[in-house]
């Protein structure tokens, strides 16, 4: 099942990808069911906080009617960042699955791992690797294509 959950991530990561944003992508599963879909539009809608993670996020919040997404998980491509990070334990989610690290801004394990940290009132679980090969390709192509573009 957690393949094909990033798989649905990695979808939303290629819409991304086709506006020319940063292409990482996120869904929010509740009891096996997609209640959240997100992918980077920063550039699109002139925000910064459009993140992948914080547009499933709100799109879950919205279909549960709350924001405290209890017995949720959240997929995503690539590890998130601070802000995406405070989002995912703030809001709940149980578990957090990520395909590729980002060894250079990451705050889920990399450079720090807010959501497991134990000095919040909630946890939410790591897991990484998940798809990692095709997560960590769609973001070297598309860094590739903005290089030789330029």
């Amino acid at each position: 099942m957690e393949e094909y959950f990033m798989g649905e991530a990695l979808r939303e990561a290629q819409k991304a990808f086709d506006l020319k944003e940063v292409p990482i992508g996120a869904v929010v599963v509740k009891d096996g069911n997609i209640i959240g879909r997100g992918y980077n539009l920063r550039e699109t809608l002139k925000d910064p906080t459009a993140h992948a993670e914080i547009l499933a996020i709100r799109q879950a919040s919205q279909t549960l009617g709350g924001w405290r997404l209890y017995g949720c998980d959240l997929y995503v491509t690539i590890e998130p960042c601070p802000m995406c990070a405070g989002a995912i334990l703030l809001s709940r989610i149980n578990r957090l699955i990520i395909g590729a690290m980002d060894p250079k801004g990451g705050a889920a394990g990399s450079l720090l791992n807010i959501p497991e940290d134990g000095r919040f009132n909630h946890h939410t679980e790591v897991i990484q690797g998940v798809l990692e090969e095709e997560c960590s390709a769609i973001m070297k192509v598309f860094f590739q294509e903005l290089r030789k573009n330029k």
